[in-house]
């Protein structure tokens, strides 16, 4: 098989998600993705050495912050901004250098793009599927419990989606990335692998944040 990068990043998804068209009527939301302009948060991006067997610090930062809101197609979104410094190197799985934007919303639990597609849901634990190829397809579930997740930013109580790939003789790949939101606080943890490793090749931490109460 193919080197193929099974790449995942909190605000710069590459496939194309699950579609946010339905006829469940929204819910009043209780800002599960914290979802308020003016709060921001640290990641720090750590890589795997294959040889000490940890993760070292990459010295690459993405800093995200929620500058404002927009009215697109009439709903509101959050404009969120992603400063990435420290990768000058280009790691593979590591944002570039540089500002990002990107449009958010939250719907009946569901954290969604301007595009309409679902980054994240928060209660629908069927599996979807993101991206179709003839290699094979990539899905991602959202997992059943809550786990308690210590990171650099403190002790938080999550839950989380799984992302792997179906291979064409039905097979999961060894590769499963992970993604971690805290109720109130958003992502707070998450991977990314290469298809053919049972090991993150890179995982995102929560290092600093503010959050509106």
């Amino acid at each position: 098989m193919k080197r193929i990068l099974f790449c995942i990043c909190f605000t710069a998804c590459l496939f194309s998600c699950s579609d946010d068209a339905s006829t469940t009527p929204e819910i009043q939301e209780d800002n599960f993705y914290a979802l308020t302009v003016g709060n921001f948060w640290v990641y720090k991006n750590y890589r795997y050495n294959h040889q000490t067997e940890v993760y070292d610090d990459t010295g690459v930062i993405d800093s995200v912050s929620i500058v404002a809101t927009e009215d697109i197609s009439g709903n509101t979104y959050f404009k969120f901004r992603r400063l990435t410094t420290g990768n000058e190197e280009g790691i593979t799985f590591c944002n570039a250098n540089g500002e990002h934007f990107e449009y958010l919303r939250e719907t009946n639990g569901n954290l969604v793009t301007s595009e309409g597609d679902v980054k994240f849901t928060n209660n629908d634990f069927s599996v979807r599927v993101l991206s179709e190829n003839n290699w094979g397809n990539i899905v991602e579930q959202l997992a059943e419990g809550e786990s308690t997740l210590d990171v650099e930013a403190g002790t938080f109580t999550c839950i989380n989606s799984q992302r792997y790939a179906i291979l064409p003789d039905g097979n999961n790949s060894p590769a499963v990335d992970y993604f971690y939101y805290a109720d109130g606080f958003g992502l707070i943890y998450d991977t990314s692998s290469f298809v053919s490793s049972d090991i993150p090749s890179v995982i995102r931490r929560l290092d600093s944040y503010s959050i509106a109460e």
